[in-house]
């Protein structure tokens, strides 16, 4: 039976089950009606799930047993609270509460130790967020007013108990292309397109010749003519319109 621990030592990692999305969502409509037998084939299918994020954690130096017994904590949380009503996967749900448990405690078992009344505060701070969060992304202010603390004390107690992430930090990967931090940030005021064209011209760029670039960079970063540019380099304007000419077919045939 599962309860808050999960014991791994001496298991056959690569023999761990796997269930189809059709056995899942079955087991999952079982177990909220109270089935415990259908729970525990819905955490033993996912025990896979658990594995692919403590990977994602095994630069920390942890006990790998430990994070997974964390992990299974995180899993056993998302079995027992998804909801099933809602036209959403499992595996969506699950990775954050996964992650987010091995997060806290890898955060409250850190070395770097932060003082009880620091985490307190940090611990109410989000709590006071999660409640105003209702009618949107509350402000420090407005989490200071609600818990009756300075706005820079409950800046700091929130930055003291986060851990930073890097964005090409893997999210989720399920033996296809990894979910980067990267890839779950939207920057509202950029243009996709343009920044899309952007970075296809750069790299189209890249793939001319030493001169190519430098003729091209001369005339549209530089402002300078065909015969300036030949001067420069030491070839005739023919040359340099022949060069130039070239690096915008290359340029158009690359994007």
């Amino acid at each position: 039976m599962y309860g808050g621990k999960v014991e791994i030592c001496g298991v056959n990692t690569s023999r761990l089950p796997t269930l189809t999305s059709k056995e899942k969502r079955e087991l999952l409509l079982r177990s909220r009606a109270g089935d415990m037998e259908a729970r525990e084939r819905l955490i033993d299918g996912n025990l896979r799930l658990v594995l692919s994020m403590v990977g994602r954690f095994s630069n920390r130096r942890e006990n790998m047993d430990d994070l997974f017994q964390v992990g299974c904590i995180g899993l056993i949380k998302a079995v027992d609270n998804f909801n099933t009503d809602l036209d959403v996967e499992f595996s969506t749900y699950a990775v954050p509460m996964i992650s987010g448990e091995i997060r806290r405690y890898l955060r409250d078992n850190n070395t770097i130790r932060v003082s009880r009344s620091v985490r307190d505060l940090a611990y109410r701070a989000l709590a006071a967020k999660e409640k105003l969060s209702v009618d949107g992304e509350p402000s420090i202010e407005e989490i200071s007013r609600e818990i009756g603390e300075k706005p820079s004390d409950v800046s700091r107690a929130l930055e003291a108990i986060t851990e930073p992430v890097s964005l090409y930090e893997a999210v989720y990967s399920d033996g296809g292309d990894s979910i980067c931090v990267m890839d779950q940030i939207r920057d509202e005021d950029a243009d996709d397109d343009l920044w899309l064209e952007d970075i296809a011209l750069k790299e189209a760029i890249a793939k001319l010749s030493e001169k190519e670039r430098r003729i091209i960079s001369a005339r549209f970063w530089g402002g300078k003519t065909q015969m300036e540019i030949a001067g420069e380099i030491g070839i005739s304007q023919a040359q340099v319109s022949r060069l130039e000419k070239g690096a915008y077919e290359k340029i158009r045939k690359n994007m």
